[in-house]
């Protein structure tokens, strides 16, 4: 596996395990029970802001707070332009 496959699949894993951490909240939401904090969320969504901005959409979680319905679309938009210039520049060489 190439350095770029071995990349593309840890960042892969921590979309997944962003996207279930927002469904594990929000089932604990529902039952009341210890919520996994919101600066966490956060931060998983730095690092995982496709997983984050799926698990706000299909789990409807933390829509209506405009620190995650406006920070995560950010962290996403950094991240998309982030790759568009990485794989121009792996592209170009």
């Amino acid at each position: 596996m190439s350095v770029y496959g071995f990349v593309a699949v840890v960042i892969l894993l921590i979309e997944l395990a962003v996207f279930i951490i927002y469904g594990v909240d929000k089932l604990k939401a529902k039952k009341g029970s210890f919520r996994i904090p919101e600066a966490t969320l956060i931060i998983a969504a730095l690092f995982g802001p496709v997983g984050a901005f799926l698990g706000m959409h299909i789990w409807h979680h933390k829509t209506r707070k405009p620190k995650f319905f406006i920070t995560v679309p950010v962290f996403l938009v950094i991240r998309v332009i982030l790759v568009i210039l990485v794989c121009r520049r792996v592209l170009i060489k």
